[in-house]
């Protein structure tokens, strides 16, 4: 690879990863490497490469791509991650600044945008779009408390990651084997979901993440929720 920089990619959907690969190879000084699908062969992957930066999508097949930002902060690596989301880019940007990523990308515009996302994020800056920042920052000039928020916004990161694998059709037995937690600790999640989100019983919950998963916050919230 010469000098150029190294971008890793940590994607599960095949062909939207050689996309974006190609488009990255096409650089001259940037070059696609790294085939990981979840966060486990990605942490094993990323020692053996050594890459100048991460692209993770968010959404994993067996995990959530923000473990992976939590991971490579903690243990103080000086690797920065941009973060790739399908949708609900609202409730993912700030929680991925907040785990410590330096960028935040909608899959819809990363065709268009990630060479120049990349190019910022190397720079030692932060990218995010236009309504991602305005959002963001009316966020922190918004001195209501947190009960006038969204429901989902109540949730904590490890809340709605159990939420979300809820709606990929998991039981409580795989969260847990997938998560590394007791089953007893997921009932708890779910205990605490139900009472945040305003839900009545184990169906509604079920009802509500398979919703979720399928359309993102902005068509969940106008049917299922209750009181913002």
């Amino acid at each position: 690879m010469g000098t150029k920089k190294k971008i890793m990619l940590v994607e599960d959907h095949p062909i939207f990863r050689l996309g974006l690969s190609a488009l990255i190879d096409q650089e001259d000084d940037l070059a696609a490497c790294g085939k990981s699908k979840d966060v486990e062969p990605a942490i094993k992957e990323m020692e053996e490469l050594q890459p100048d930066l991460v692209i993770v999508d968010i959404s994993l097949k067996n995990s959530d791509g923000i473990d992976l930002v939590k991971y490579i902060k903690k243990g103080n690596r000086d690797i920065p991650v941009l973060v790739l989301s399908m949708h609900d880019e609202y409730l993912y940007a700030q929680r991925s600044l907040h785990a410590g990523a330096r960028g935040y990308i909608m899959k819809e515009e990363a065709m268009e945008s990630v060479v120049s996302a990349i190019h910022c994020v190397l720079e030692g800056k932060i990218y995010l779009n236009d309504a991602v920042k305005e959002h963001i920052l009316s966020n922190i000039s918004d001195t209501s408390s947190v009960q006038a928020r969204s429901p989902l916004d109540r949730l904590t990161d490890r809340e709605l990651q159990v939420f979300k694998m809820i709606g990929k059709g998991f039981s409580s037995r795989e969260i847990a084997g997938k998560l590394f937690l007791s089953i007893k600790t997921i009932g708890t999640y779910r205990e605490r979901i139900k009472e945040k989100l305003g839900l009545k019983n184990a169906s509604e919950l079920t009802r509500c993440a398979v919703h979720f998963e399928k359309k993102g916050r902005e068509a969940w919230e106008p049917k299922f929720a209750k009181t913002a």
